[in-house]
């Protein structure tokens, strides 16, 4: 389950940049999309409340996604768990991931350098982490968890010239996500015990140079 973050309230952006960083740390951008995909056009946005709710509701529902983010229950559970973000410092930017105009993805965009997830691996200033769902089934096993990580790795690393390094922790019993992660550039760098799972940090690095792009299977 990922973590929760409380504090205080996030720094504004501009209308089509995401900041992230808590004061006093200086904000790093992106742009959150549209971005072209092999899947189709691909763009993140804030989630809103309540306007989101039931939707996201429905998703942590799903036997397959609570499995490993652990919030079915009702739309209450949901809602703490996004407020606490929203309502947070900066540091960690829910989102509704859409391809072609249809929500179909809920995200994490997260100051891992900042996360309590830094005490777990040697962290390096704005290391950006993330967390991916994909909400309808019909989404899932198709190739798309591994087109969109790259993508959005791409934007995070050439939105913010700070951040060195896109990480994720998914759980290691989740083969799922630790592949499309590795497709989409991703390399396992280690596993790590952190609260409540054992983990694989993958560490996609902007020394690497631009991935290619993840292709859906034939």
């Amino acid at each position: 389950m990922p973590h929760e973050l409380p504090g205080r309230a996030p720094v504004p952006a501009p209308a089509g940049e995401f900041r992230l960083g808590p004061v006093p740390t200086p904000a790093g951008e992106f742009r959150l999309g549209p971005v072209p995909t092999a899947a189709g056009e691909f763009r993140l946005g804030p989630v809103l409340l309540p306007a989101d709710l039931a939707l996201l509701t429905g998703w942590m529902n799903d036997p397959e996604v609570d499995a490993f983010w652990e919030l079915a229950g009702p739309p209450e559970v949901t809602e703490r768990h996004v407020r606490a973000q929203q309502d947070g410092d900066g540091r960690s930017l829910p989102c509704l991931g859409l391809l072609d105009g249809e929500p179909m993805s809920y995200w994490e965009v997260y100051r891992a350098d900042l996360d309590p997830l830094a005490a777990h691996y040697p962290a390096r200033p704005y290391d950006t982490g993330v967390h991916l769902l994909l909400g309808p089934a019909a989404s899932r096993g198709r190739g798309l968890g591994a087109v969109l990580l790259a993508a959005l790795a791409e934007l995070i690393l050439r939105g913010n010239p700070r951040c060195e390094r896109v990480v994720a922790e998914p759980d290691v019993r989740n083969r799922r996500s630790v592949r499309a992660f590795e497709r989409a550039g991703f390399r396992a760098a280690a596993e790590l015990d952190l609260p409540g799972k054992r983990a694989a940090l993958m560490v996609r690095d902007r020394a690497d140079g631009p991935a290619a792009q993840a292709q859906l299977p034939a």
